[in-house]
């Protein structure tokens, strides 16, 4: 298995400050107790009670900060009024930020960090999604649905938790990618157990299940114009499925074309975004835009490093991963830019596009560090929010 495989590249968790700091691929991490909290003491006198507060001892100082550094932010969620910001770190914490505080001409330090924090998952959050209402977030074998309206408040309870149908009540894989399929109001996710599971929001019922891939699926993208979606995997495949049948309509064995093939990195697919009938996917094989009708890559983007995350913009393409910046493509395979972040490596993107807060219109990155780092346009870096 060359870079990019399951046994080398998973960040390990809590209780693990020495972990690899880069993951090609996602699996299990190993769980540990959660981050500790802050303490408090009570104090009295003249017959009157208070509470004051007190520091940490100097060792949980030093473990918060061994936790912060060795910090990764698989995912990110906009919520549906555009002013929030949702992150999830491998310690299974969930952090909400707030956009509009953030940007404002006015905002000091303490607008970057968290408005709430709090523990969703035993294990990491490695996938995140919105609803109209819900933040949606992604655990080891579990999805955990919150209420929006409801998540500023300290205590919040998730709404719903539901498990998908695995084949042994031992088998718990990771669940690794979300995607909101609004037509059909379900929810597409994927993961280690090697399928796609399809499940009603309406009734929390899983309704299908779509066998073919034969490893680890990595990424979900959905082709809004049809009933379709695509899939990528550790097997080194892009699959096309019709959601009205739940048949495997056409495979794309990536590492295969010259072109695209780099077997020291492996034949892995580790993100993929599509566009009516065009496609950007890359992992192992280079990053590359193909045709879908006649399965031809039309454009091999000039990048050695494996990428983790990609999506359309406009007329161009952006993608992250192993390494610092946000590379800004042309469709013609041109190197626009390279922005420089805070993270030696990046897993998620996200472009805040909600209506409702033009003013927060930013794209944010982040990766394997305990910062969100925000781009008021794609030029540069404007700030970053930190879980810290």
């Amino acid at each position: 298995m060359g870079v990019g495989g399951p046994q080398a590249q998973r960040t390990l968790g809590r209780g693990h400050p020495g972990g690899s700091s880069w993951s090609g691929s996602r699996r299990r991490v190993e769980k540990g107790p959660c981050p500790p909290g802050a303490g408090s003491g009570m104090s009295g006198g003249g017959g009157e009670l208070w509470v004051t507060p007190v520091s940490a001892p100097p060792q949980m100082e030093v473990q918060r900060a061994l936790e912060r550094l060795h910090m990764t932010i698989f995912s990110q969620s906009v919520s549906p009024c555009g002013k929030f910001l949702a992150a999830g770190n491998n310690y299974g914490q969930i952090a909400i930020f707030s956009l509009s505080a953030a940007l404002s001409s006015e905002a000091k330090e303490e607008s970057k960090k968290p408005v709430v924090t709090f523990v969703a998952h035993d294990g990491p959050v490695y996938s995140l999604v919105s609803t109209d209402r819900h933040l949606l977030s992604a655990g080891d074998g579990e999805v955990k649905a919150w209420l929006w309206g409801e998540i500023l408040k300290k205590g919040c309870k998730e709404v719903w938790s539901r498990h998908p149908p695995y084949r042994s009540s031992l088998e718990v894989p990771e669940i690794n990618a979300l995607l909101l399929n609004p037509k059909e109001n379900s929810l597409l996710l994927a993961g280690g157990d090697c399928h796609l599971h399809s499940m009603d929001l309406e009734t929390g019922t899983f309704t299908r299940a779509l066998r073919g891939h034969t490893d680890y699926i990595h990424c979900l993208a959905l082709r809004e114009r049809s009933p379709e979606v695509l899939s990528g995997s550790e097997d080194g495949t892009v699959r096309l499925w019709d959601l009205r049948t739940g048949e495997e309509v056409q495979t794309i064995e990536v590492y295969r074309h010259e072109e695209c093939a780099r077997p020291q990195n492996g034949k892995w697919i580790g993100c993929l975004a599509t566009d009516s009938d065009w496609m950007v996917c890359g992992g192992g094989p280079a990053l590359t835009l193909w045709h879908l009708r006649s399965a031809t890559p039309t454009t091999v983007f000039p990048l050695r490093a494996p990428q983790k995350h990609v999506t359309f913009y406009q007329d161009l393409i952006l993608s992250a991963g192993q390494g610092p910046c946000v590379n800004q493509w042309q469709l013609s395979g041109e190197l626009k830019a390279q922005v420089p972040g805070s993270s030696s490596s990046l897993l998620s993107l996200s472009l805040n596009q909600q209506p409702a807060a033009p003013e927060c219109k930013v794209l944010t990155a982040a990766g394997n560090s305990c910062r969100v780092d925000v781009f008021t346009n794609l030029g540069y870096r404007a700030f970053s929010l930190s879980f810290s």
